[in-house]
């Protein structure tokens, strides 16, 4: 009788483990915040992407994840300030031409070419196809994802791999980089709202941390712009990399579009016409799921 309690009770203590062992891996999933989850966020697309960048030597020198440099640029600062912002018309709108290379199939260019139109929805940004004009975005399949920061000159290369660059929210991230904007985890006041963890980034990978004298533009720190990199960006042993504060439980590099922020400034530094404003407004995030 002895033996049998023993036993029963034996097997009661396993199950009751095994259910808390369940119970502690559903909730850790539920977290949204393991490396799987983040297989497809902004900065996991890039860095798959971008494997190759580099190689093919009619690529530019690209830092930062996806920031192609000029020639001779040390440096990543805003450009905004001397002049690289597109020029706005008379009507209000900055048209800002474009040309997209042959080489992408009809469902690739419906993909590009919808991403250039939602700027239109929400800002006084009008992408228009190339029509003889000197400066403009030139949209091709390179071996990566990347952009040059603001207007450059000339035929400016914008490059969008067929090889996991065609996705509306990589699209958009490197559109916002053409007209100006940086990654949100480098702007000025990034460490009052996200922690950097150096040790866990691969080896000579440290650079895209950086934190850069961004031009803010009033606007809060948000978690959920579409140029904001995920958590495991660029790890080099599955643990994070960037971590929210003071709530370490905060999705980021989640987003599948601008978010209302990333319009908003888009709107601020174009001074697009427009009644949005910041008051009361937080960090924004996204909730965990």
């Amino acid at each position: 009788m002895i033996l049998q309690t023993a036993v029963l009770s034996l097997l009661f203590c396993s199950i009751q483990s095994f259910r808390l062992q369940d119970s502690f891996e559903m909730t850790v999933e539920s977290s949204g915040n393991t490396i799987e989850d983040d297989d497809f966020s902004i900065s996991t697309l890039l860095e798959k992407a971008n494997a190759n960048v580099g190689k093919n030597l009619d690529d530019p020198l690209v830092m930062f994840g996806d920031i192609a440099m000029p020639t001779g640029l040390q440096n990543a600062d805003p450009c905004t300030a001397r002049g690289c912002l597109w020029q706005k018309a008379g009507d209000g709108n900055v048209y800002v031409p474009y040309r997209i290379s042959n080489e992408f199939s009809q469902r690739e260019r419906s993909t590009i070419i919808q991403g250039l139109r939602s700027f239109a929805q929400s800002t006084c940004i009008r992408f228009t196809p190339l029509n003889r004009q000197r400066d403009f975005v030139d949209i091709q399949s390179r071996s990566g994802c990347f952009s040059f920061i603001g207007r450059r000159g000339g035929g400016q290369v914008v490059s969008l791999s067929r090889q996991g660059c065609v996705f509306q929210q990589i699209v958009q991230h490197e559109l916002l980089h053409a007209l100006g904007f940086n990654h949100e985890q480098t702007r000025s006041d990034r460490d009052e709202h996200v922690r950097i963890l150096l040790q866990n980034v691969i080896p000579g990978m440290e650079h895209n941390f950086r934190r850069i004298d961004t031009i803010n533009l009033g606007t809060p720190y948000d978690y959920n712009s579409v140029m904001h990199y995920g958590r495991f960006a660029f790890s080099r042993n599955r643990e994070p990399t960037i971590i929210p504060i003071p709530d370490p439980n905060v999705a980021i590099g989640r987003a599948t579009e601008m978010s209302p922020t990333d319009i908003l400034r888009v709107n601020r530094l174009y001074r697009c016409n427009s009644t949005a404003s910041t008051s009361g407004m937080k960090p924004q995030q996204l909730d965990v799921l």
